[in-house]
């Protein structure tokens, strides 16, 4: 029994040592991006109502538009109080609609600003970046030189990974 642990012991310290494989992975990354100016508009269209009591009426309305780009106008109505004296009640209400815009399409945009913008009921415009002074630099030691954004709507982002793998 003592020659067998003598046996596997010495097999023990004799095997051979531990291999593993080691990866080490260096990455740097500089992102710089410019946005683009964009408008988004909602055209609003003609509306019209009215309603009471006591009230006699030639009702008013909407006119059909004078061409394909205008917007419905309002026709007035006539009213009259039915009963003199008596209480009455009444509304009328009229919203002008957006006429169609062209806005010409090859409008360049070169200092982040636009030229043209639809006059809409309902509009959200962004002006864009403008890349000027963007920039940035990463060396080959993964040191971030520098990161300057441009201005507004501009953005610089830079990044330097070490990865180490032991399999």
């Amino acid at each position: 029994m003592k020659k067998s642990l003598l046996f596997f012991g010495m097999m023990f310290l004799m095997s051979p040592a531990a291999q593993a494989d080691i990866t080490h992975r260096l990455s740097s990354s500089l992102q710089l991006t410019v946005d683009a100016a964009a408008s988004q508009a909602t055209r609003i269209g003609s509306s019209y109502s009215v309603s009471g009591n006591n009230v006699s009426a030639t009702l008013g309305g909407l006119a059909a538009p004078g061409s394909a780009t205008a917007a419905a106008t309002m026709n007035a109505g006539t009213y009259t109080q039915t009963n003199d004296g008596a209480a009455i009640r009444f509304s009328e209400s009229f919203t002008a609609g957006d006429a169609v815009n062209v806005i010409n399409s090859g409008t360049t945009v070169s200092s982040g600003v636009v030229g043209s913008l639809p006059a809409y009921g309902i509009v959200t415009t962004t002006a864009g970046g403008v890349a000027g002074g963007l920039g940035g630099s990463i060396d080959s030691a993964g040191s971030i030189g520098s990161l300057t954004a441009g201005g507004a709507g501009t953005s610089a982002t830079g990044q330097f990974v070490s990865e180490i793998t032991v399999r």
